[in-house]
């Protein structure tokens, strides 16, 4: 059975500043082409990723974390040093412990912040910010950094045709603040899970089971792509609809749809089940891939940096995957 939590919200948080980062390297479907049986028109069509940024060796989670950040602080002259609670969601830490979360708090001098890794695959960056509201909203918070980042090619099967081809590597950063009015920018929240389905799409390097269910101990991805694309357009464009109904708001009163963006096939998918239309649905998929918890803050600054989003603007943020879980937000826009 499915637990689900949507509710309009009271909210104090405002974003004040993003940042991105993606690495360097670029890895094309033409090289891809080297490594396993497919092709760039094979790719397109199933997936819409045309290439994919890839972490050096020697370039971890923390690593993108604190590029990200410092792009922020570069395009918005902020100050970080007073953050007061760092949060980073990822899939690929750097290590279990410690966190990636407070990697980010020593680099950055905060020397009175909290920290913690969020661990919610693809639907991480939406539910940080969920998190983050609830921190700020508590008053026990002032100024909190939310941090989506992935290095996925580390955990990907390169010899697995119908995975290698959709998973790179960014980072994203949210800053958001506290109001001095009490008036936020986030307007309504949703989460829903069905770990019984977890056993769909996994990385493992411990346990040999998933409740029942027997699965691979490398450490890689692992994916069951049917069963996945088939829960996306039932039961995620369900939490995504519930989560309009929740806001009093339809389709036509957003804005701008952001999905996660796992690839083009299951995002149209997910638009013709909800009734967002594609021009209003905003990406990171072609240039990026995959990228999991970083998907979405890289789709909306490529936006923001195109000059499509405007202040005041109505957003709808929705995340989904291992879990198999799902996490949304509508917010109006402020920077």
């Amino acid at each position: 059975m499915y637990e689900a939590k949507t509710s309009a919200i009271h909210s104090n948080a405002v974003i004040t500043a993003i940042g991105t980062y993606v690495p360097d390297r670029i890895l094309t479907n033409a090289d891809l082409e080297k490594l396993v049986d497919t092709n760039d028109e094979w790719i397109m069509q199933r997936t819409g990723i045309q290439e994919r940024r890839i972490a050096s060796d020697n370039q971890f989670t923390s690593d993108l974390c604190f590029a990200a950040v410092h792009n922020m602080i570069e395009r918005y002259a902020v100050t970080v040093t007073d953050v007061d609670y760092v949060i980073v969601a990822t899939s690929t830490p750097d290590a279990i412990f410690p966190s990636v979360a407070s990697q980010v708090q020593a680099h950055f001098g905060m020397n009175s912040s909290g920290a913690m890794d969020l661990q919610a695959a693809c639907a991480g960056f939406a539910a940080g910010i969920q998190l983050a509201n609830g921190l700020l909203l508590s008053g026990a918070y002032r100024k909190i950094l939310i941090i989506g980042a992935e290095t996925l090619s580390k955990i990907t099967d390169y010899t697995d045709r119908t995975t290698c081809i959709l998973f790179g590597d960014g980072a994203g950063a949210f800053l958001m603040e506290a109001s001095n009015d009490g008036q936020g920018n986030v307007i309504a929240v949703h989460s829903k899970t069905d770990g019984a389905q977890g056993h769909m799409l996994y990385r493992s390097s411990l346990a040999p089971m998933l409740g029942e269910h027997p699965i691979q101990t490398n450490g890689l991805i692992v994916q069951n792509g049917r069963e996945v694309y088939r829960w996306v357009v039932t039961q995620v464009a369900a939490g995504v609809c519930e989560l309009l109904e929740r806001s009093k708001l339809t389709t036509t009163d957003i804005d701008w749809f952001i999905p996660h963006s796992a690839n083009m096939r299951i995002i149209t998918s997910l638009c013709e089940s909800t009734g967002f239309s594609i021009d209003q649905t905003l990406t990171s998929i072609r240039a990026f891939g995959n990228t999991s918890a970083a998907s979405i803050p890289l789709a909306i600054d490529e936006a923001v940096k195109a000059n499509k989003i405007k202040p005041g603007q109505l957003m709808l943020l929705y995340g989904f995957g291992g879990g198999l879980t799902q996490a949304g937000v509508v917010l109006r826009w402020s920077l």
